[in-house]
């Protein structure tokens, strides 16, 4: 899934959600998918509900948040771990996790820096800016 449409990146969650439910087997990618659905037990009725949530909208501006995004930005902070790209984030990941005593919370402390990253390339026109990104991330595993 390189560059899924919205539809897609939801049916991949909700199928991931299914699959666990039902027992069956799931790929390597549903599996990471599932460690992060896991830690978030305020998506699971959601996820029960595929004909109600597959076309709604969250919007910010009403104070709600995304769950597909939220959990795309979990796998896509799991990726960058596992391949170190770009260079640093593994490390100041395992900084993060250390100081704060619990992965969960480090990803959740790596993902305002990548949204940070992410609103800043929309706004500015410019690609992804990935040495701000570690830079932010430093500076979270020093406060």
């Amino acid at each position: 899934m390189f560059n899924p449409s919205r539809d897609q990146v939801r049916q991949f969650f909700f199928d991931a959600w299914g699959k666990f439910r039902a027992g069956q087997p799931l790929s390597d990618l549903e599996r990471i998918a599932l460690e992060h659905i896991g830690r978030h037990p305020e998506y699971h009725a959601m996820l029960d509900q595929p004909e109600r949530y597959r076309d709604r909208d969250w919007p910010p501006e009403m104070g709600e948040t995304n769950p597909f995004l939220h959990l795309s930005m979990h796998l896509s902070i799991s990726e960058q771990i596992s391949i170190d790209q770009p260079a640093g984030v593994k490390t100041r990941y395992a900084a993060l996790a250390a100081r704060l005593g619990d992965e969960h919370a480090a990803q959740h402390a790596v993902m305002d820096c990548l949204a940070e990253m992410i609103w800043r390339a929309q706004r500015d026109n410019q690609p992804p800016d990935g040495a701000a990104y570690l830079l932010c991330l430093e500076k979270k595993c020093l406060s």
